[in-house]
């Protein structure tokens, strides 16, 4: 819930900034908003997880979503050709605001469904704006922006991984199953950095349509690109012997994400180019093996395995396939 989130408010002003190429005054006023309203939703994340306080993230995701609604009433003063759009967006997104913070007053036990409720109105204020005429996007500057948050994600799994290490190394012993963790653990953030840039993304979008799966299946992506840094620090402390876990329960906390990961890259980045059977192919017979792993009894080793080798073939069919078009 709390990445979902960061990601949405993310993801508004991106396609915001690709619509209207501005860097004034105004604009970098609005992002400061927006980074201010960063801070406060993140300050809020510990009282979200041990008290199902959301109230400090409700104000950062409204401060966020504020300075948004203020860039579309600008941009609906400013260009005639896009007004009844950018009125749509700023109408919707301001109104749900409202909401946002009328939920606070539900009780703590409804709030979950409302929650769900509000959260699909937001993910269909795009879709409703949209239908009053589309805004301009470039498609490489969008590209370039979802891979660089995909570099941050997995970075931030780096760092999440490199803490929970240290932590168990600190914990005073250094077993072999914890040395497999340290092990496998740059292997397989190295090869979903590597799997995710195999193809362009840009050439997926070729329409509207096509952009909107692309750009809201990345949810997922993300999600599970950060969700293999808390399944690292699982698999370091189980390998220290801090948990009250199996080791099935750790092996499936290491290969859920990682296959959702891969599920998720081939959904946006593969599949919708037909000519690059092969990649699809490798992608999905990886994603069914890394699901297995977790009944070996090396799991994570086995997964860093399977993700290394598919990185590889990955790379060869790729070569082939453009020194093929090439000829």
């Amino acid at each position: 819930m709390v990445f979902l989130a960061i990601w949405w408010a993310w993801m508004g002003h991106t396609w915001f900034a690709s619509a209207f190429d501005t860097d004034d005054t105004p604009y970098r006023l609005k992002v400061l908003l927006q980074m201010i309203g960063v801070l406060v939703l993140a300050a809020g994340v510990e009282r979200a997880f041990e008290h199902q306080d959301f109230g400090l993230i409700t104000l950062g995701y409204v401060i966020m979503r504020v300075g948004l609604v203020a860039g579309w009433l600008r941009a609906a003063r400013a260009d005639t050709a896009v007004r009844r759009t950018a009125r749509r967006y700023a109408l919707g997104i301001a109104l749900l605001q409202v909401f946002w913070i009328g939920l606070l007053a539900v009780p703590a036990h409804l709030w979950i469904y409302g929650w769900g409720v509000l959260i699909v109105l937001e993910l269909l204020v795009p879709w409703w704006a949209e239908g009053a005429g589309n805004t301009p996007w470039h498609p490489h500057h969008i590209s370039e922006r979802y891979g660089l948050l995909t570099i941050i994600v997995i970075g931030e799994s780096v760092l999440a991984s490199t803490l929970a290490i240290q932590s168990a190394v600190d914990f005073g012993s250094l077993p072999a199953s914890l040395l497999q963790v340290i092990v496998s653990a740059p292997i397989i953030l190295f090869a979903m950095w590597w799997l995710y840039f195999s193809q362009p993304g840009h050439a997926v979008l070729s329409s509207s349509r096509r952009a909107f799966l692309w750009g809201y299946g990345h949810f997922f992506v993300f999600a599970s690109a950060a969700a293999v840094g808390a399944a690292l620090a699982v698999v370091a402390d189980h390998a220290i012997g801090r948990t009250e876990i199996s080791d099935l329960q750790a092996g499936m906390a290491m290969a859920i994400p990682v296959a959702s990961y891969l599920l998720s890259v081939w959904f946006v980045q593969i599949r919708p180019q037909p000519d690059d059977v092969i990649c699809g192919r490798l992608f999905l017979i990886a994603t069914v093996a890394v699901l297995v792993a977790p009944l070996t009894p090396f799991a994570v080793p086995v997964i860093a395995g399977i993700l290394a080798l598919t990185t590889a073939l990955v790379v060869v069919s790729v070569d082939r396939r453009s020194r093929a078009s090439l000829a």
